[in-house]
């Protein structure tokens, strides 16, 4: 039997939790009545442009998880500790980001769901300033993922106030 290779399982590891991720969020996105009939603003993309736009994001962020988790370190303990740091910093994303599911669709509370990108936000934010520091190829693949909760953000924003009673 052959063994898996170091790079195998990290390529699996990291788009097994970037995907899973992935499908812990879309499994809270219901587009129903509720959603559909919701007033949109005039700049949001058709719903057909979601799945492949957050597909590129989840695939960069499997990437950029790998070339962070793969950058050496002269010291093998600052690597520990960055390591460290860098799971935390993903745990708290992806967290972040189902949380925004959860309260956007599943509890169709866009207006609580404003307060919540704001986290998500910054863990992106967290996440890019901390692999900056060792990984520059790294935390540039993070940029489009911040660009389009920005993008997420303003859509969020307009869609509460367009719906406000």
């Amino acid at each position: 039997m052959k063994y898996l290779s170091r790079t195998t399982i990290e390529w699996a590891v990291a788009i097994g939790l970037a995907f899973g991720v992935a499908a812990t969020g879309g499994s809270l996105t219901v587009l129903d009545e509720w959603y559909y009939n919701l007033v949109q603003p005039w700049f949001k993309p058709p719903d057909l442009l979601f799945g492949p736009v957050w597909t590129v994001l989840f695939s960069l962020m499997a990437w950029s998880g790998v070339l962070a988790w793969r950058s050496e370190a002269s010291d093998p303990q600052a690597t520990a500790a960055r390591r460290s740091v860098l799971m935390r910093l993903w745990a708290f994303n992806a967290l972040t980001n189902v949380t925004w599911s959860y309260l956007y669709f599943y509890l169709q509370r866009p207006d609580w769901a404003v307060f919540e990108i704001v986290l998500l936000w910054l863990s992106i934010y967290l996440l890019i300033r901390h692999l900056n520091r060792y990984n520059k190829k790294a935390a540039l693949m993070l940029w489009p993922y911040l660009a389009w909760v920005s993008f997420a953000g303003a859509l969020n924003v307009a869609t509460v106030f367009l719906n406000r009673a």
